[in-house]
C-alpha cells in the first residue's frame, strides 16, 4: 500500500493506483471525459489535471500511478486555470447547440463546462464541421458535438467484442465512426449512449422526445432476458419513452441489452386493452362480466384432468402461483410453463439454475457452453464472460453450431451431443484444461433441453461438471442459461405438471376440454383441439390471443408490482411505472375474479397476502433483492430417461429483434429485424 496527501488528507491506496483513483478514495471529485471505470485509461480529455507537488506541471490524474509520500493538489489555482484552458479548448468546435440536444440536462459537458469553465470563449473562427455517421436504427449521432473521448471506440472494442468504431484522420480532420459506414452489429449498443459524455452518440427512438426533469422515473426490472438487468423506466403521461439500465454490480454492472432497452414502443401498439369474447366465430368486444359469465358456463362441472393451463415467458411469479392455485382448485394438475418443451427436472432448484451466479463468472477459469449462444441469449451475461476471458484467466470451448461468433475466442467441440461424451472420455483435448481448472463452469443453453432427448443431455451436463469437479462444497459449476425473464420465477412457484399432469405436449394432444394460456404466445397453437375451450390472459394480441375465445387483457411488465426470478435465482421486484391501457388489469387480480367466478376459494384478496402464500410455498420468494448462493452440497444428478441423440444442436433465438410478444409489436425491433437479418440494409444510409 502506497501512502498519498490529497489535499492534506493521508489515505492509503494499493500500490499501481492511479491519482484519480486516489482522489476518489479522499472523496474529491475530479472531472474527467475520456476515463472511465469499466474501460482501458486513454488520457485524452486532460479534464482530470491535477498538481502533484514538485511536478513541473500538471498531470492527467487518469493515467498517473501513484507513489509512496505523494502530495496532490485537486483545487489550486494551478488546477483550477489548467481546468479552466482545457474546457475552453474543448469548446472550439463544440456547436453550443444545447437547447435542440437530448443530452440537455444530463450531459457531462454543461455540468462541467458549469463546475470548472470560465465565462467565455477566446477562438473565434469557424467551427469545424464532421459528417454524421450511420451506426444502425437505434444510436443517433451528431459528430459535430464529438470530443474525441474514444469511450465509444473503446467500449466498442473492450466490452461488446466488436471493434468496428474507430478514428481516421489526424489532427482536425480525426473523426470516429466506422471504417466502412454500417450498422453495428452488437447487441449492446445503447450504452454507446450512456456512456458518451457529450450529446454526439444519442437515443434515435428518443430522439426530441421528452427533457428528463418531464420524465416520471420508476425502478424496475428488464424480463425480455433472463439476467435480471435492473432498469429504470421512464414514463412521460400514459407510455414509457424510455428505459435505461442501473447499475448493479452484482448483475449488470451497468450494461444493457439492446432489445430490453429499444423494444419498448412495443408496450403501446396491439395492445389488449378489453375483455373479447368469440361469437358465432367470431372475437366481439364484451365486458368482464360477461367474460366470466362464459368462462364459468363454460368450465363449471368440469373434472380436473379436463382443464389444463400454460405459462407464457414473461409471466410474473405471483400470477404463475396464483394461476395454479385456480388450477389446483379445479382439481387439475395439468399446469406447465415450459413452452418450448425444455426437460427440466424440478426436484432441485439446482438442476435449473445459473449456480455459478453472474459473478462467479469473474472466478472460473475454464468453461463449456452446451448449446447455447449467450451473445444473443443474455448478451450483459456475455460481455461478463467476454471480460473474464480478456483477462487471460479462463478458456472457452463450446458445443453447438459452427461458426458463432461470441465475441472471443471458444474452442470448437462439435455440433452435438457426441461432443460431451467426447470430454467424459478424454479424447478432446479441451478435457485436459478442464482437469487443469480450479472452478470450472458448464452452462447449458436452454434449446439443449427442448429436445427429444433433453433430459439425457441435462444430465449428462451434470455428470460433465461433476466428473471436472465443478460439483464441490464450495463451488457451483452447473448453469443453466434461461431465455427470458419469467422462466425460472414460474418454476419456483411450481407451475409445472403436478401429480398425473400433463405437460405442454400433453395439453395439446387433445383430451381437454378447457385450456387456460396466461400470456403463452411461443406454442404451436395449431395443435390445439378446435373444440377446446380457450381462455388467453395477456397484454398483446399475439399468437394465443388468435386462438381465443375468451380475452382476458391483463398488465404488461411495466405496468404491475410483481415479482421476476433471473436465470441466476435471484429475486427481484417490478414496479408500476404506469397503468394498464382501457380496462387491462393486473393478472393477479383477474385471476382472483375467475377464481370467484368458478367458485374457487383462493386465499389471498390482496398482493400482500398473495406473497405471504407464496413465501410460504417457497421460501425463495421471501429473499427478495438477492440470491441463495453456495456450493454443490449434494452432486447426485437429475434424473435421465434415455440417451443422447447425435443431431446438431440448434439455438433457440431464430430472430434475436422479434423473440417475444413486446419485442413482435415493436416497430424499431421490426426495424432491426430487416437491417441485421439482411447483409444489404446494413450499408444503408440513413
Amino acid at each position: 500500500m502506497a501512502k498519498v496527501t490529497i489535499d492534506g488528507i493521508e489515505i492509503e491506496v494499493p500500490n499501481g493506483a492511479t491519482v484519480l483513483q486516489a482522489c476518489e478514495a479522499a472523496a474529491k471529485e475530479i472531472p474527467r471525459f475520456c476515463y472511465h471505470e469499466r474501460l482501458s485509461v486513454a488520457g485524452n480529455c486532460r479534464m482530470c489535471l491535477v498538481e502533484v507537488e514538485k511536478a513541473p506541471k500538471p498531470v492527467a490524474s487518469c493515467a498517473y500511478p501513484v507513489a509512496d509520500g505523494m502530495k496532490v493538489f485537486t483545487d489550486s489555482p494551478m488546477v483550477r486555470n489548467a481546468r479552466r484552458n482545457v474546457m475552453e479548448f474543448l469548446l472550439i468546435n463544440h456547436p453550443l447547440d444545447c437547447p435542440i440536444c437530448d443530452q440537455g440536462g444530463e450531459c457531462d459537458l454543461q455540468d462541467q463546462a458549469t463546475a470548472y469553465g470560465g465565462q467565455g470563449g477566446r477562438y473565434m473562427e469557424e467551427k469545424r464541421a464532421v459528417k454524421d455517421k450511420y451506426l444502425g436504427p437505434l444510436v443517433k449521432t451528431i459528430m459535430n458535438r464529438c470530443i474525441q473521448c474514444t469511450r465509444c471506440v473503446r467500449f466498442a472494442t473492450e466490452v461488446a467484442g466488436v471493434p468496428e468504431l474507430g478514428a481516421t484522420g489526424r489532427g482536425e480532420d480525426l473523426q470516429i465512426g466506422t471504417y466502412v459506414e454500417k450498422a453495428l452489429t452488437t447487441e449492446l449498443s445503447g450504452n454507446l449512449i450512456d456512456i458518451c459524455p457529450v450529446g454526439a452518440l444519442t437515443s434515435r427512438p428518443y430522439a426530441y422526445v421528452a427533457r428528463p426533469w418531464e420524465l416520471r422515473k420508476t425502478d424496475s426490472v428488464d424480463v425480455l432476458d433472463a439476467t435480471g438487468t435492473n432498469i429504470r423506466v421512464d414514463t412521460r403521461g400514459p407510455e414509457v419513452v424510455r428505459i435505461l439500465p442501473r447499475t448493479n454490480e452484482d448483475v449488470n454492472e451497468e450494461w444493457m441489452a439492446d432489445r430490453g432497452r429499444f423494444a419498448f414502443d412495443g408496450l403501446k401498439r396491439r395492445r389488449l386493452d378489453r375483455p373479447w369474447v368469440r361469437r358465432d366465430g367470431k372475437l366481439r368486444q364484451s365486458s368482464w362480466e360477461e367474460a366470466f359469465s362464459v368462462i364459468s358456463e363454460k368450465m363449471h362441472g368440469l373434472k380436473g384432468d379436463q382443464v389444463g393451463a400454460i405459462a407464457g415467458d414473461l409471466v410474473d411469479a405471483e400470477s404463475a402461483f396464483a394461476l395454479r392455485a385456480l388450477m389446483r382448485g379445479l382439481g387439475s394438475a395439468n399446469t406447465d410453463c415450459r413452452q418450448d418443451g425444455a426437460a427440466i427436472d424440478t426436484s432441485r432448484r439446482d438442476f435449473y439454475l445459473f449456480n455459478s451466479g453472474i459473478t462467479g463468472i469473474d472466478e472460473a477459469d475454464a468453461l463449456v457452453i452446451i448449446g447455447s449462444n449467450p451473445r444473443r441469449e443474455a448478451p450483459v451475461l456475455n460481455a461478463r464472460i467476454r471480460k473474464r476471458w480478456a483477462s487471460g484467466s479462463m478458456k472457452v470451448a463450446q458445443i453447438g453450431p459452427q461458426g458463432l461468433d461470441l465475441t472471443y475466442n471458444a474452442e470448437h467441440l462439435g455440433e452435438g451431443p457426441l461432443a460431451i461424451a467426447g470430454l467424459m472420455d478424454g479424447s478432446l483435448g479441451f478435457a485436459e484444461t478442464l482437469k487443469a481448472a480450479k472452478k470450472p463452469m458448464v452452462i447449458v443453453g436452454r434449446a439443449a433441453l427442448a429436445r427429444p432427448d433433453g433430459a439425457a443431455i441435462l444430465a449428462a451436463a451434470w455428470d460433465l461438471a461433476k466428473a471436472f469437479g465443478a460439483l464441490t462444497p464450495e463451488w457451483h459449476g452447473f448453469n443453466v442459461l434461461h431465455l427470458f425473464g419469467g422462466q425460472v420465477g414460474a418454476l419456483d412457484a411450481g407451475f409445472v405438471p403436478g401429480e398425473g399432469g400433463r405437460d405442454v405436449a400433453g395439453m395439446l394432444q387433445g383430451g381437454l376440454q378447457a385450456l387456460w394460456l396466461l400470456g403463452a404466445d411461443d406454442i404451436d397453437t395449431a395443435l390445439i383441439p378446435s373444440d377446446t375451450f380457450v381462455v388467453y390472459q395477456g397484454h398483446h394480441g399475439d399468437r394465443g390471443a388468435a386462438r381465443a375465445d375468451v380475452i382476458l387483457p391483463g398488465a404488461a411488465y411495466t405496468e404491475k408490482d410483481a415479482t421476476y426470478v433471473s436465470t441466476e435465482g435471484r429475486v427481484q421486484r417490478g414496479r408500476l411505472a404506469l397503468f394498464p391501457p382501457g380496462e387491462a388489469k393486473e393478472d393477479w387480480r383477474i385471476i382472483r375474479a375467475a377464481g370467484a367466478a368458478l367458485d374457487v376459494a383462493l386465499e389471498f384478496d390482496t398482493l400482500d397476502a398473495l406473497r405471504e402464500r407464496m413465501v410460504a410455498f417457497n421460501p425463495i420468494f421471501g429473499v427478495v433483492d438477492g440470491r441463495v448462493a453456495g456450493g454443490c452440497a449434494d452432486s447426485s444428478g437429475p434424473r435421465a430417461s434415455g440417451a443422447m441423440g447425435e443431431a446438431a444442436f440448434t439455438l433457440p433465438l431464430a430472430d434475436y429483434w422479434l423473440a417475444d410478444t413486446v419485442s413482435r409489436a415493436s416497430e424499431t425491433m421490426a426495424q432491426c429485424s430487416r437491417i441485421y437479418n439482411d447483409p444489404a440494409p446494413r450499408l444503408a444510409a440513413e
